[in-house]
This record gives structure tokens, sequence and C-alpha cells, in this order.
């Protein structure tokens, strides 16, 4: 089972193709998640604007003295 294991977290070591490809793909989830938080930052953005834009809108008119 030891040899098994250590085979296994090796095998990239072995195989330059491995080894690149899991370099692809670990750039590409770096990628990934600076796009998701810059959206979700736009996103946050967009928000508070919209809310801004419904308070100023929906304000309640002045009130009158009886």
């Amino acid at each position: 089972m030891a040899k098994a294991l250590i085979g296994y977290l090796n095998s990239d070591l072995r195989d330059p193709r491995l080894a690149a490809d899991n370099a692809r793909l670990r750039t590409r989830v770096a990628e990934l998640e600076n796009l998701v938080l810059r959206l979700s930052e736009e996103n946050d953005r967009l928000v508070a604007s919209r809310a801004a834009e419904l308070l100023e809108t929906t304000s309640m008119p002045e009130m009158q003295p009886a």
C-alpha cells in the first residue's frame, strides 16, 4: 500500500505531460478565482448603487402640519 501511495503522489514527477497539465490547470483555477472575485466586487458595487437609487426615489414626502 505504501508503494501505491508513493507512486500516486510522485506520478506527476515521472511524466512531464502530467506535470505540465497540472500546472496549466492550477493556473486556470487561479484565473477563474480572480474572475469570481472581480465579478463579486462589481456585483456588490452595482447592488449598492441600485439600493441608493431606490432609496432616493421612494423617499417619503414631507409631512405637512395639520
